[in-house]
């Protein structure tokens, strides 16, 4: 034993001879004026293949020490927002020293103009925005979301973050899907400190990336940089808190990063209407009030990897149990076609309990240089339980006309799978390539429900209708398409495509509505209503060929298509009475596009293109719906698929020198054959099929094509610093035109609406110590109808929220998010103005002020209310639902920080604070 014990020693001693571990220390510099810079990313490349073998980030002076650094030859690199790269080959056999590393400004140098310490907060590049992460200040332990919240061009409209005009739809970390498609808990999963730079870009789709062709589907895609000191360890918060009327919340998110290997777990459970795990205290999902009361239960996970060299996967899984209660109340003013007036009130609850699973993944083989493979499959299953109520009535505005009153108790089930593949081969001749892709699609849908209604009509004569019914509905889908796409390059510039792609949509829908004539202990005596059932079964198989044509120079490129698609619809009903119906489609779909690079940091994009758009199952499936008996629903086989023409333009500008940014977003479309609900008003007994009698006053509500559909959106966003106050300001214009065309029985018109809505807001940049956020949009509204003129009319909304937060002493922190809605014009009842408090004050405890207790208060004046108004093509209607109110609420948060190597308590300060309180203690 001894003899092995020496023997251990010995080889111990003699391995870690042989694996001897150096330093690289240094200082970054601005080549200048010689000031530090701080937060530089240090990057220790390979020489082989430039992969990443060590890194960190600079600390506030400029400093940087790589530690256990092996013998060898190595790409020394530094990156920073503004500056050239900095690339030195070194070659490591003892400690080095590099010295102080000069960096140099992108930006030509203006003469005898002093350059400023400041840093550029951002830089255009093509169609890519990129902002530095440092130059704009966060409070210690803020989210992502309350970052990117603060740059110019990006706004939390309704609860949906926009960027540049548009709805952010994927958020990347290093360039990998994180959490899916979930924007809102991927923001929130990360903290701010992390994050080294963020770009912003409208992200091509799979199909166009392999092939290099613009389809025209592309999606706003945030993708987050972190710092490399920041991509080894583990980091995350965990959070607990109990209050009045029971209300409670346990959370916690843990990320786990260890370079490409990166982990992240989630757990939520809460009573306080909180849908994904939030870094913020005060939060109640952003700045709309969530409708209901909801019970929320959830566990996620997110995993991504590199395996070798080729392989790269990602992958997401969520389970949720959510329990919502909910109240609305609806008045609805009806498009008629003459002088009489149509108004309909509802009140309405129920009790919704979805337990829901869904699992994401994406695989990329590299199989070599020139081929390619990408595997996405998405599943999803939904278990709903629904008890539901409502009560409404219709009336002239004087007298009623009819009443209702139904409960439904209902369970429905949903399964989804959807697969998508990509095959990419690159030919040995530059430019010419080939790109296979197929998608699979199968879902299936299960509801059962008992449903009574008590229906009275008041017109011609009074009379009561009672409904007991049990309804099956079952409906199960299959869809694939294929495609296959060449590319050629006619020259250096230019290129051109060839398309083919073929697909079907194969749909079974069965519905079968019983009577419930006598209901025993256990048992029920059922009759089929042959009126409501249906059998009914579509099949929509397209075919495609498309040729394109690009051509690129130094800063314009220029795109054309041109598409020809033959579609052949089929419908086949089987009960109850059997037909048969075949349509065929022919469209010819131009695209084109336009990029300029009007200079290195202002771009311009213009997009047209042409869409067809097939009707859905519902809209095709000729049963009547009597879900509101007074308001009845009917599919028409007989749709036409929709055409529209779309324009697209761009416009972003961002100056490194002045931190000036101009983001402009404007879009118009024109629909043929548009598919919209026509209304029919009774004006006495109608029978609308065999045995179905629609009562006076009552209506039904069928899709048709119509001609004449048009809308307009733009967006227009200026941001500039204000040095006074230290704080960056952003002006902002949004407006709308919606010209619906409109069919009340028989009659052709129009129901138009225009919205101008100029917005302002103000974002602090002064310190981690001093947090504020202010915004305000003012929203003015008119609606003209041309059938019935007495519709016309005006209404007006203002909102204003605010988010303070102050570190006031000793690790005091004080938080505020108060939001203020103004509404004018809307129906009686409905023009409620609110102001919406949420307050905290909290004290940071434990080493490195880690942990937080903090008492809560939300709704403090008990003013939270949620109200809106809707525009369709057929009536205007103001919805007011519950929400919750007021609870006060003793909360613990902890934050998990342990980061490996390249990390010390100096960078971790950094981190932190705003990088000049700089304290020390002891290290994880």
């Amino acid at each position: 034993m001894r003899l092995l014990v020496t023997f251990f020693i010995f080889t111990l001693t003699l391995t870690t001879g042989l694996a001897q571990r150096y330093q690289i220390r240094g200082k970054v510099i601005d080549v200048a004026d010689s000031k530090s810079i701080p937060n530089a990313t240090i990057l220790l490349l390979s020489v082989a293949d430039s992969s990443q073998v060590d890194g960190m980030i600079s600390d506030f002076e400029g400093n940087f020490e790589i530690a256990d650094v092996s013998e060898g030859e190595y790409l020394f690199k530094v990156q920073y927002l503004g500056y050239q790269n900095y690339f030195r080959l070194i070659q490591v056999a003892n400690d080095l020293d590099l010295g102080t590393i000069r960096m140099r400004e992108e930006a030509t140098a203006l003469g005898e103009v002093t350059v400023s310490a400041r840093r550029a907060t951002g830089e255009q590049r093509g169609d890519t925005t990129a902002f530095n992460a440092s130059a704009f200040k966060t409070m210690r332990d803020a989210s992502a979301q309350a970052l990117i919240e603060k740059l110019p061009g990006v706004a939390n409209e309704d609860g949906t973050l926009q960027a540049q005009g548009e709805a952010i739809t994927q958020i990347l970390v290093d360039g990998e899907p994180f959490f899916g498609g979930d924007v809102k808990a991927a923001l929130q999963n990360l903290p701010a400190e992390v994050i080294e730079s963020i770009e912003i870009f409208d992200q091509l789709s799979e199909s166009a990336r392999l092939s290099g062709f613009d389809d025209g589907e592309r999606i706003k895609t945030i993708n987050i940089i972190t710092k490399p000191n920041s991509r080894k360890g583990q980091f995350g918060r965990v959070s607990a808190g109990y209050g009045t009327d029971e209300r409670y919340l346990v959370g916690a998110s843990v990320n786990a990063f260890n370079n490409d290997r990166r982990i992240t777990f989630t757990g939520l459970s809460n009573n306080i209407n909180i849908t994904d795990y939030t870094a913020d205290p005060n939060a109640q999902d952003n700045s709309r009030p969530q409708n209901g009361i909801i019970d929320t239960h959830l566990l996620g996970m997110n995993f991504s990897d590199k395996w070798g060299e080729k392989i790269k996967i990602s992958g997401s899984y969520l389970f949720s149990r959510r329990e919502n209660f909910g109240e609305e109340k609806i008045f609805r003013e009806f498009i008629t076609n003459d002088d009489t007036d149509q108004f309909y009130d509802e009140i309405n609850e129920e009790t919704r309990t979805n337990n829901q699973h869904q699992f994401d993944m994406r695989f990329e083989y590299d199989i070599d240089d020139r081929n390619r493979i990408l595997f996405i499959p998405r599943i999803s299953a939904r278990f709903e339980d629904e008890r539901s109520n409502f009560s409404g009535e219709t009336s002239d505005g004087t007298d009623l006309i009819n009443t209702v009153e139904n409960n439904r108790v209902a369970k429905n089930e949903d399964h989804d799978i959807f697969n998508r593949i990509f095959y990419s081969h690159k030919f040995n001749k530059p430019g010419r390539t080939m790109t296979i892709r197929a998608r699979t699609g199968n879902n299936s849908n299960t509801d059962r429900a008992l449903r009574t209604a008590t229906n009275e009509f008041f017109v011609p004569e009074f009379r009561t209708e009672v409904i007991n019914q049990q309804i099956n509905r079952d409906r199960t889908g299959f869809s694939w398409e294929t495609g296959i796409s060449f590319t050629e390059a006619i020259s250096e510039r230019s290129q051109f495509e060839l398309e083919y792609e073929i697909g079907n949509r194969v749909n079974d829908s069965d519905q079968l509505i019983f009577d419930v004539l006598e209901e025993g202990p256990g048992t029920a005596e059922l009759a089929l209503d042959t009126t409501l059932s249906n059998t009914f079964d579509s099949k929509f198989l397209t075919q495609e060929v498309e040729l394109g044509y690009q051509y690129k120079l130094e800063k314009v490129q220029i795109q054309t298509e041109i598409e020809y698609q033959h579609a052949q619809l089929d419908n086949t009903q089987g009960f109850p009475v059997p037909f048969e119906l075949n349509r065929t489609f022919r469209a010819v779909m131009p695209s084109f596009r336009l990029d300029y690079q009007i200079s290195q940091n202002t771009n311009l994009e213009f997009d047209y293109d042409t869409r067809t758009n097939e009707p859905d199952l519902r809209q095709l499936q000729p049963v009547v719906d009597n879900s509101n008996p007074t308001q009845l629903y009917v599919g028409n086989p007989d749709l036409n698929q929709a055409y529209t023409n779309r324009l697209r333009l761009r416009f972003r500008s961002n100056n490194p020198e002045t931190d000036e940014s101009w983001f402009l977003w404007s879009q118009a479309r024109f629909t043929n054959n548009a598919i919209v609900n026509s209304s029919f008003i009774a004006q006495e007994p109608t029978e609308i099929q065999d045995g179905i009698i629609l009562d006076p006053g009552s209506q039904l509500f069928q899709p048709v094509n119509v001609q004449g559909q048009f809308d307009f959106r733009s967006w227009m966003s200026y941001g500039v610093p204000v040095g006074f106050i230290e704080s960056n300001l952003r002006l902002s214009l949004s407006s709308g035109i919606n010209k619906r065309p409109t069919l009340v029985n028989g009659e052709n018109g129009f129901n138009n609406s225009t919205r101008l809505s100029p917005g302002i807001s103000i974002s602090s940049n002064i310190s981690d110590k001093i947090d504020f956020n202010f915004r305000t949009r003012f929203s003015f509204n008119t609606v003209k109808n041309s059938i019935n003129p007495a519709l016309d009319n005006q209404f007006y909304n203002q909102r204003i929220r605010l988010n303070f937060n102050w570190i006031i002493w000793e690790g005091i922190v004080y938080r505020l998010d108060l939001s203020n809605q103004v509404n004018k014009g809307l129906s009686d009842g409905f023009d409620t103005n609110f102001t919406l408090v949420n307050m905290s004050l909290g004290k940071k405890i434990f080493k490195n002020q880690r942990g937080e207790i903090s008492i809560n208060a939300y709704d403090l004046f008990r003013q939270n209310n949620n109200i809106r108004r809707n525009i369709s093509e057929s009536f205007i209607e103001d919805v007011q639902t519950n929400v919750l109110q007021r609870y006060f609420m003793f909360t613990f948060t902890y934050n998990i920080r342990r980061f490996s190597k390249g990390m010390d308590m100096d960078d971790y300060n950094e981190m932190m604070g705003s990088g000049g309180d700089r304290g020390r203690g002891d290290r994880d």
